[in-house]
């Protein structure tokens, strides 16, 4: 009791970031352990929690009671009653029972009520929305309903065929207000009248659906339509224009002689392939083959009908057909619309059934709730609660507490989506302030807010806390600022000069980035030349300054046209120059200016004099740009941006190299950077990046094909195999599913995660070593963790020196490969 009362102070007052509750849930292991040494559930856990406290509680108020009655907070606070009224061999009877947690079936409900209608009779269920119904001699009437009021959902069965249990994961709604009117015993007779009078509703509204079922299922036979459609094509079918011959007879007259065409050809291609064999000279004595074209075979001679029409019909006939059909149709048009609206009445007059101002007196508003995902015998937890003084709800999920939204609790909590759900609700009474009010000092009326609302011995012990988490932090600070001083001392220390590098050898690979903008990539030297040779033949007589101005704009139109181009998938032209990447993602002018003046004011060019003059132009205009001109902050933001791009075009690279090779493990981090680098680069506009849905498929295949093989190992049972699969899924599969959680719009990584999980979930009904159940059992929960918070990764892989030239080229070869191989997409 000593530890539950320090863990809910430091709740309330620690400046740690989580606290730690190890000590407290130790305790409660030891006291709560059964006999046969079975794991328990935590709505077991949760029911002995709440006795244990309630004894606890109860001998603290028989040592403090005062000649009156002892009153224990957990009874008072959690604790209701109910009277059960009904028949037992034909004898009445009437008992009061209490209640904490009320136990509701989940499976074959919709909603809330249902399942409290059903718990409540124990007889025929009156439901809103189902059939479902079961027979026992007893009514339960709420008589007293605690402040805190906590229903406890069964979404666990046993299945008898695989001998082991399930978890249902069919959708249960409940509401943000609960009222409790139609169960409180003081409502018993109105509530059974009301009862009545739905199951008249329901049992008018079961005939009218099944008779506008025969409307819209119309017919004998195993084909059903709706009865206004078959009206319609009858009508379509009379109103044809009549012909008088056999639907073969008139192709008698174009069809070749017998023998001169398999008969498995139909009529129709004789005249899609032109004359006969007797119209053209044969040169040959064997018959030619006729060739299948299959877009052409199946068209329809222009002459023939486009539907099946009567052979013979008079106008006075038609007119009485046509009469009646339509006469019909709308008959049976108004019958299908007065169904359909007697039915909506109905469904809306029973929803509507207790909300009269009698029956909404007992509201109860949603508090808690506790969500589990996973499979019955694995899984992880955690809640959502209300801030009544925010006005909002709070997710708390291991040492991660944020900000939620209702929709959020509904997607996790109502099931039906994923394999979370909720297990337990928890309401409070609406009316009961005391019970989300603030505490406010009784001698200055000041709110009490943190530590002030604690008892003295409970805030002493927190303050001791703090101050052992500030002495903590000081020791983490000044640990840092040591490591800090070392590494400076050591920069410090001087060093050998490094040697001067090689110079590059021709056909040597250069490096993805250069050193600075000055030294741009070498490949641009001979575009470069191309542009002052082409400028040189258009303007031969004129000075470098007017030739460099030429040889800009002709090189600018070259990449404006490259970059105006749709060229297939495996040809980027943004690799090639960074300026086609400037104008697909609309860089200032002043930017590509720039950057066009540093490729031609590159040293180089000074391999001959035309082109050294010209250099020499540029790097005296580059001078002359003033700070006010160009932002160079911004400038050297694109230039980052594209080297960027490029970093993330090898990575997508390689990975797709390695996945080709079936080398799932070297691929994955690839793919990993890839995906989470194009993201940040699409996030600034969708021509930064790459396709991100090409990167997420072959990443969320990557992982599939790795869960397979770790799986595989796991089952073959050989420690090392084992060893080495969970391996797999710890240090790779693992670290990587919040990625995949993390946006919700990315479906089909959602269902990859779930078959993931699905995979290992389903070996906990198999028989097995228990050392194997041992690992298993650990390590299901880290699987089963549904937190998106990104945990670290490894560092970005090294990747390899290419040239411009190179990069293009290996680029083009994985793509074209990849639209060769068609991806088996999910």
């Amino acid at each position: 009791m000593r530890e539950l009362r320090y863990l809910f102070a430091l709740l309330v007052g620690s400046k740690r970031k989580y606290v730690d509750p190890s000590r407290a849930v130790e305790i409660l292991k030891d006291a709560f352990k059964s006999n046969d040494s079975q794991q328990q559930d935590v709505s077991e856990f949760t029911h002995k929690l709440l006795d244990w406290l309630e004894d606890a509680f109860q001998i603290k108020a028989e040592e403090e009671r005062d000649g009156e009655k002892p009153k224990n907070p957990m009874v008072e606070l959690f604790y209701g009653r109910f009277l059960a009224v009904g028949v037992l061999e034909g004898k009445k009877f009437e008992n009061t029972e209490m209640f904490g947690q009320y136990p509701l079936q989940v499976n074959g409900f919709k909603d809330l009520h249902e399942c409290l209608e059903a718990a409540m009779i124990e007889g025929e269920i009156e439901s809103l929305h189902s059939e479902n119904s079961a027979k026992s001699g007893q009514e339960h009437w709420f008589t007293e309903l605690p402040p805190v009021l906590t229903f406890e959902l069964s979404r666990f069965e046993f299945n008898q065929a695989l001998g082991r249990p399930e978890k249902i994961h069919n959708k249960l709604e409940f509401p943000p207000i609960l009222y409790l009117d139609r169960y409180m015993h003081k409502n018993r007779e109105i509530t059974r009248i009301k009862r009545d009078e739905i199951k008249r509703l329901k049992e008018y509204l079961t005939v009218l659906q099944q008779r506008l079922e025969r409307y819209l299922s119309y017919g004998s036979g195993p084909k059903r339509f709706p009865l206004v459609d078959v009206l319609q094509y009858a009508l379509e079918f009379a109103s044809s224009k009549p012909v008088c011959t056999s639907p073969v007879d008139d192709l008698g007259a174009s069809a070749p002689a017998s023998g001169t065409l398999p008969p498995q050809i139909p009529p129709s291609t004789i005249e899609q392939q032109g004359p006969s064999s007797s119209d053209v000279p044969s040169t040959s004595p064997v018959q030619r083959s006729v060739i299948h074209k299959p877009f052409t075979q199946s068209r329809i001679p222009p002459d023939l009908p486009m539907h099946p029409a009567p052979r013979h019909i008079t106008e006075e006939e038609l007119s009485v057909l046509e009469g009646c059909l339509h006469r019909w149709r709308t008959e049976v048009e108004n019958d299908t619309r007065d169904l359909q609206e007697s039915i909506s009445r109905i469904h809306r007059t029973i929803e509507l059934m207790y909300s009269d101002k009698t029956m909404v007196q007992v509201p109860y508003r949603l508090h808690a709730v506790l969500v589990h995902e996973g499979q019955a015998n694995a899984g992880h937890y955690w809640a959502y609660i209300y801030d009544h003084h925010q006005n909002r709800w709070m997710k708390y999920n291991d040492i991660s507490v944020t900000k939620s939204t209702w929709e959020e609790l509904e997607r996790d909590s109502f099931g039906g989506y994923r394999n979370a759900s909720a297990y337990c609700l928890m309401y409070i009474n609406d009316k009961e302030q005391y019970l989300i009010q603030e505490e406010f000092n009784k001698e200055t009326g000041q709110m009490l807010v943190g530590m002030d609302t604690l008892p003295s011995d409970l805030r002493d012990y927190v303050k001791e806390d703090n101050k052992r988490f500030e002495k903590e932090l000081e020791e983490w600070d000044a640990e840092l600022a040591q490591k800090a001083q070392q590494e400076k001392l050591l920069s410090q220390i001087p060093r050998a000069p490094a040697p001067s590098p090689a110079p590059v050898q021709a056909g040597e690979p250069e490096y993805l980035e250069q050193p600075s903008r000055t030294d741009i990539s070498k490949h641009l030297k001979e575009d470069s030349v191309q542009a002052i040779n082409k400028a040189l033949a258009e303007q031969e007589d004129r000075g470098p300054e007017a030739i460099m101005d030429t040889a800009i704009k002709l090189e600018y139109t070259r990449l404006l046209k490259l970059a105006q181009e749709d060229p297939p998938p495996e040809c980027d032209y943004r690799l090639r120059h960074a300026i086609v990447y400037f104008i697909q993602n609309q860089a200032p002018k002043k930017i590509i200016e720039r950057t066009l003046l540093e490729q031609f004011g590159d040293h180089n060019l000074s391999f001959d004099e035309r082109c050294r003059n010209i250099m020499k132009v540029a790097q005296a205009k580059l001078e002359m740009i003033k700070p006010d001109e160009v932002n160079m902050e911004e400038y050297e933001r694109w230039h980052q941006d594209y080297r960027h791009f490029r970093e993330t075009t090898m990575f997508l690279m390689v990975g797709l190299e390695f996945f080709q090779k079936k080398s799932y493990m070297e691929a994955l981090l690839y793919l990993i950077y890839a995906y989470q680098n194009n993201k940040e680069l699409l996030s600034k506009g969708p021509y930064r990046g790459h396709d991100e849905e090409l990167i997420s498929h072959y990443r969320r295949e990557c992982l599939l094909k790795l869960n397979e093989h770790a799986a595989a190992l796991f089952e073959s049972g050989d420690d090392q195999e084992v060893n080495n699969g969970l391996i797999i899924m710890n240090e790779l599969i693992v670290p990587c599913l919040p990625l995949l959680l993390v946006d919700e719009m990315e479906e089909k990584d959602i269902v990859a995660v779930e078959d993931m999980r699905n995979r290992w979930c389903s070996y906990l009904g198999q028989e097995m070593e228990p050392n194997l159940q041992e690992k298993l059992t650990d390590f299901l929960p880290k699987l089963l963790d549904c937190s998106t918070e990104i945990k670290g990764f490894n560092d970005p892989p090294k990747l390899p020196s290419y040239s411009t030239h190179e990069l293009c080229e290996r680029y083009a070869r994985i793509m074209l490969s990849l639209s060769r191989t068609p991806a088996d997409g999910r």
